[in-house]
């Protein structure tokens, strides 16, 4: 028997992708030694590239993901750029001309960066979502990674606006994330951060509208201040029905410095209107856009039930 002729594998270099770890191979009986006489190439450390060509954008994936769990670890995922490229984000690069693809792993491995992999670590990873059958970091996740590594305003601030306008996520889960990874010190991402909040609120607000158009409901008062005659200010609501003195505001608070004085406002401003008889509704922007019916019916049910309460006190209504 000839030892020295190559293997028949063409079962291996005629299947996609065409990249396979050293583990995988010797389950095929392929040894280091048989892998480095054939035509491949070795593109990370224990990982081969079946053919002689430049990987593809789909190898250079399996690759990233077959050197970060290639013990056996199932935890590894894409993240950074190469996610919300997966995504299909239109404010980030083309795989292909990404210098590097991040993988995110548990914090208590030991994995250092090789080659094009750049190794990102999570305290607790998230739960990965399978895009194109990969596992891949959740958009705020993958979002606050991708910042994590730029330096541009202008790149940054799109990547923060298409997570929220294209609907990936909302404003407070890439604060959230953005918080966590300790990236609101940069003032770039501070500037971001707050047109984010604009514009997710504007998005939230547009919504709140729809729902109460889209489900007939009585048309409110929108965006005004609420006033005892002659007294204090109580606080602004974004949409109330004087007549049934019912309050709708959206929350769209995010977990950032300060958050305590903020949470503590808003419930010294609820309880405030609710001593004078007015219902208010809390309603977030995630479940204007998930749950539109039932918040209609948590609104209409408090309309509905006005007519059985005491009357509410006199407000004075202002446009905010």
């Amino acid at each position: 028997m000839n030892h020295n002729a190559p293997l028949p594998l063409a079962h291996l270099t005629g299947s996609r992708p065409r990249v396979l770890s050293l583990a995988q191979l010797r389950e095929h009986g392929v040894t280091a030694s048989d892998a480095a006489g054939r035509p491949w190439q070795q593109i990370l450390p224990g990982v081969f590239l079946l053919h002689s060509g430049p990987a593809t954008s789909e190898e250079r994936l399996h690759a990233a993901l077959l050197y970060a769990g290639r013990r056996g670890n199932d935890e590894a995922m894409i993240t950074g750029l190469a996610a919300l490229a997966l995504y299909r984000f239109g404010s980030a690069p083309a795989l292909l001309a990404l210098p590097h693809i991040d993988v995110l792993v548990p914090n208590t491995r030991r994995l250092r960066s090789a080659g094009d992999v750049r190794v990102v670590r999570a305290h607790t990873p998230p739960r990965p979502v399978e895009v194109t059958g990969l596992p891949v970091a959740p958009v705020a996740r993958a979002v606050a990674d991708a910042v994590a590594g730029l330096s541009d305003a202008t790149t940054v601030r799109r990547l923060l606006s298409e997570a929220v306008r294209g609907g990936h996520c909302e404003p407070a889960a890439v604060v959230r994330e953005l918080t966590v990874a300790r990236l609101l010190n940069r003032p770039h991402v501070v500037d971001a951060v707050e047109s984010l909040l604009a514009e997710g609120r504007a998005i939230a607000e547009d919504r709140l509208y729809q729902l109460v158009r889209g489900y007939e409901l009585p048309e409110p008062v929108w965006n005004v201040d609420l006033r005892l005659p002659g007294g204090p200010h109580l606080g602004g609501v974004d949409a109330y029905w004087p007549e049934q003195a019912v309050a709708v505001e959206i929350d769209t608070r995010a977990p950032r410095q300060g958050e305590d004085e903020q949470w503590s406002e808003c419930v010294r401003k609820r309880e405030s209107l609710e001593r004078l008889g007015v219902t208010v509704i809390h309603v977030t922007p995630r479940k204007l856009r998930d749950w539109p019916e039932q918040q209609a019916a948590v609104v209409r049910t408090a309309l509905t039930a006005s007519v059985d309460r005491e009357p509410a006190a006199y407000l004075v209504v202002l446009p905010r």
